[in-house]
């Protein structure tokens, strides 16, 4: 009997240890925006007031451009998903891009509000706040959804749309990310409110991409940095909850404005059959595939995404 006690009590001790050192390894507080500032918000980026956050953000190209294009990020990424495409067009373009509320440094919405229809009027706002009356809209993934959303519903501010591998249908993944599992998770977005070890970052991020060898320990640095960002967990967890574009789907249909949707073949988040769902709801509407591409295209091949879009935003139409 006491040989069982001993050997209960040795692996007790075994646990304690183990769950300790995991916690002391993966522990991960949050970081501030002024700790992060220094590496991720490099002129040009600046923080502007809107809707109560000082939202990171990037102007560039000339002012002059008669019609502005918007570039939007997905769930969990940030402006720098759009740097290969940035740098392009800027040269020739108005280029505006930002961190959406609950990512990278703009981080969480005061009110806690990550409805569709809140990331609509958010786009309007920064619209309005840097004087642009009308823009071309381009978005990957959350970011499609709110471009499309926003065509839908404010067509007199959106030109043209540029979907990228888009949500906006009812989810057919065929692999979701662990990070975004973990944040659907109850108990364990809590958890992961204090503790998160950097592979979980890898691991999804790999998992997005076509080819996993381009996802890089700069590119993971960038994703750990900025979901660790003050409030950044909590609000993903949130934006779970609440970000449901599907019951505004039928919109979808109504949109006019000429559309390019470009998609990764690899893609098994939101797998291609859904740019073909789009282009049938979409009338003015083009699809180009990406065979060997991701959930990120524009990300993982910026020049060849980008080379496939300058045509249809140079269009006249």
């Amino acid at each position: 009997m006491r040989a069982l006690k001993n050997t209960v009590l040795a692996i007790a001790v075994l646990l304690v240890v183990t769950i300790g050192g995991f916690v002391a390894l993966n522990w991960a507080p949050d970081r501030s925006v002024a700790a992060l500032k220094a590496r991720w918000a490099q002129p040009p980026s600046v923080f502007v007031s809107i809707d109560g956050m000082d939202v990171h953000l990037r102007d560039e190209g000339p002012r002059d451009d008669p019609m502005p294009i918007l570039l939007i990020h997905g769930t969990s990424s940030n402006l720098h998903t759009w740097d290969g495409w940035a740098a392009g067009l800027a040269k020739t373009r108005r280029v505006v891009r930002m961190d959406l509320p609950g990512f990278g440094l703009t981080g969480p919405a005061p009110d806690g509000d990550y409805a569709p229809q809140r990331y609509s009027h958010f786009v309007v706002d920064v619209l309005d706040k840097l004087s642009i009356n009308r823009a071309v809209l381009v978005g990957n993934s959350l970011g499609g959804s709110i471009a499309w959303l926003t065509a839908a519903t404010r067509p007199d501010r959106v030109a043209k749309l540029i979907l990228v591998d888009s949500g906006g249908y009812p989810m057919q993944a065929v692999s979701v990310p662990i990070g975004f599992r973990i944040a659907r998770m109850p108990v364990l977005n809590h958890i992961a409110d204090y503790i998160l070890p950097r592979g979980v970052i890898e691991s999804s991020l790999r998992n997005v991409y076509g080819d996993p060898s381009k996802v890089t320990p700069a590119l993971v640095d960038q994703y750990f940095d900025m979901t660790l960002r003050a409030g950044n967990r909590h609000a993903l967890a949130q934006r779970m909850a609440q970000g449901d574009f599907a019951p505004f789907a039928d919109g979808i249909k109504t949109i006019k404005q000429p559309t390019l949707i470009l998609w990764g073949g690899q893609d098994r988040l939101i797998p291609p059959a859904n740019a073909a769902h789009f282009h049938a709801d979409i009338a003015n509407s083009q699809v180009i595939m990406f065979d060997h591409l991701g959930h990120v295209p524009q990300e993982e091949d910026p020049a060849a995404t980008l080379a496939a879009a300058l045509p249809f935003l140079s269009a006249a139409n």
